[in-house]
């Protein structure tokens, strides 16, 4: 039986008892590479991308965000959060106002087309979240957001 401290360093790099498939960020990058795959292939199928599927998604679960907190839960900088936003407008799925307690502050929400395309990627994609979640509890679930959660918030922020 390997040691407590053997058994930890089995998950750094630098530890001569690494290995890969014990190392978490392995499987995270695994599985963030096939998840962007699956979803760029279902959402190229309705004229949408994951940066604007995102944007999307994240003011549907906020309601009206400013580009910066979007640009916080897209993991994304702000120059180019502001130009897909601004193309999102172009194109009608988003409409932008100034912040009435900040006028240097731009406020999105959705429009009824960006609520329509939003169902629209919820029909192409629901076969995907489906599929990844399969044979997992809600407790599993939960437990594994709470742990990467966790991972994330050790994480220096920049």
């Amino acid at each position: 039986m390997p040691t407590p401290k053997k058994r930890q360093h089995r998950y750094n790099p630098t530890s001569e008892h690494f290995k890969k498939e014990d190392y978490p960020f392995y499987w995270l990058a695994r599985l963030n590479g096939r998840y962007t795959m699956a979803m760029e292939k279902a959402l190229k199928k309705i004229d949408m991308d994951i940066p604007r599927y995102r944007i999307l998604f994240i003011l549907l679960d906020n309601g009206e965000s400013s580009i910066s907190e979007i640009s916080t839960h897209a993991i994304a900088k702000l120059s180019t959060i502001t130009k897909i936003v601004y193309r999102m407008k172009a194109d009608d799925l988003v409409d932008t106002r100034a912040s009435e307690i900040d006028g240097r502050v731009t406020q999105v929400s959705l429009t009824e087309p960006g609520r329509r395309m939003i169902e629209k990627v919820q029909a192409a994609t629901s076969g995907i979240i489906r599929e990844s979640f399969n044979g997992l509890t809600d407790a599993q679930l939960s437990k594994l957001n709470s742990t990467l959660e966790r991972i994330f918030n050790n994480l220096p922020e920049d």
